[in-house]
Parts: structure tokens; sequence; C-alpha cells
């Protein structure tokens, strides 16, 4: 069965290999710093260590580099909470937590990603951008249908749930702007926290586990 990402479809062939790798990393950060305009092809190459034959060989322009880094970073989201849940008991809680810590693992560890596309993705090519806004849609559906599923089955008490799952998304997106890994609370704890919050945002009617 086709994952939310596979059937969403991608935003740009991902290169493979120790260079494409590294021109996303090194675009990860030269366009956290700079902005997409602001970032220029031959910056990317020199902070990846390449030269810049070598990156067009890997992607033909700044727009397919900016996609692929993107695609990367989305693509990383979606394994993560797969596979989450995957290992989840089948109960709408015990995905909805699964969910949730999966998400904010990805805000953390992928934070200046969460914040370049939120501020860049006017810079992507329309057909680009109109796949990401697919992806987005599907992430959102993976809540979406988790909530509804834990108020049919009366285990979730929530009146407005798509408010609800308006506000936890927006909690759960906002951490890429404060979160400090250096800070007092770890991601785990923090995981744990947004856990017990989106199920009593939610309306779940017995202990939080």
């Amino acid at each position: 069965m086709a994952t939310a990402f596979e059937k969403a479809g991608s935003l740009a062939p991902i290169q493979r290999g120790a260079g494409g790798a590294a021109l996303r990393e090194a675009a990860r950060e030269v366009f956290a710093e700079r902005g997409y305009h602001g970032a220029s092809i031959r910056d990317i190459a020199k902070r990846a260590g390449l030269s810049l034959s070598a990156l067009y060989y890997w992607y033909a322009s700044k727009q397919e580099l900016f996609a692929a880094l993107l695609e990367d970073s989305v693509q990383d989201y979606f394994e993560t909470c797969d596979a989450a849940l995957r290992e989840a008991a089948d109960t709408p809680q015990d995905r909805l937590r699964v969910l949730v810590q999966a998400t904010v693992d990805y805000r953390v560890r992928r934070r200046l990603e969460s914040i370049i596309a939120t501020r860049e993705i006017l810079n992507l090519e329309p057909a680009q951008a109109n796949r990401l806004v697919e992806l987005r849609r599907a992430a959102t559906d993976l809540f979406r249908d988790v909530i509804a599923d834990g108020i049919r089955q009366g285990v979730f008490d929530c009146e407005h749930p798509d408010d609800s799952r308006r506000s936890l998304e927006a909690a759960c997106n906002a951490i890429a702007d404060w979160y400090d890994p250096a800070g007092e609370i770890t991601a785990d704890q923090l995981a744990d926290r947004y856990a017990d919050i989106a199920l009593r945002l939610v309306g779940y009617t017995r202990n939080v586990q």
C-alpha cells in the first residue's frame, strides 16, 4: 500500500550519494542564513566543498536543489510518522500520542528545514509549490483521521475536532521557531509533554498514560 508521502507525489528528485547529501546540507545552511534569493549557487557549492560544475552534475539549478532539500525533509517526516504508527498500539490515543511525538522529533531534528519551508515556500515554482501543499495536506490528514477515529470510538470527547487539530498542528509547527536544544528540556521530554497536551486537547476520556 502506498504511503501518504507516495500518494501525494514528490517535489523533485533526491540525488543520493555523498555529493548530493553534501549539497543539501550546504543548501540547508545557506538558505537558512540568507534566504532563497540571497543564496547563490556558487556559495552553496563552496560551502559543500564542491566545484560549481560538480554542483550542476547533481542538480541542474538552485530551484531544483531547493525543492530537493524540502523533498528530503518532508520524506523524513512521513517516514518518521509511518515508523511510529507501525509500532503503536491500535488505539486512537496511542496513535495520536506517537504521531505527536514523531512530529515534535521532526521539528527538533529538522528545525532549519521547517523554518525554510515556512518562510520560503513562495519561492518554489508553481508545480513544486502545489506538491508541497499536497504533502502538507497529507500530513494534516494523519492527524484528522486519528482524531476522527477517537471520536467515533468514544475515546475522544472533542466538540470541535478541526479547531483542536489546527491548534495542535500549529503548536507542533512552532517548535522550530523557539526550541533550544541546549535548553533545560530535552527533545524527548518535549515530545512527551506535547503528547499529553494533545490528548487533553481532544478530550481523551481516560487517564493519560
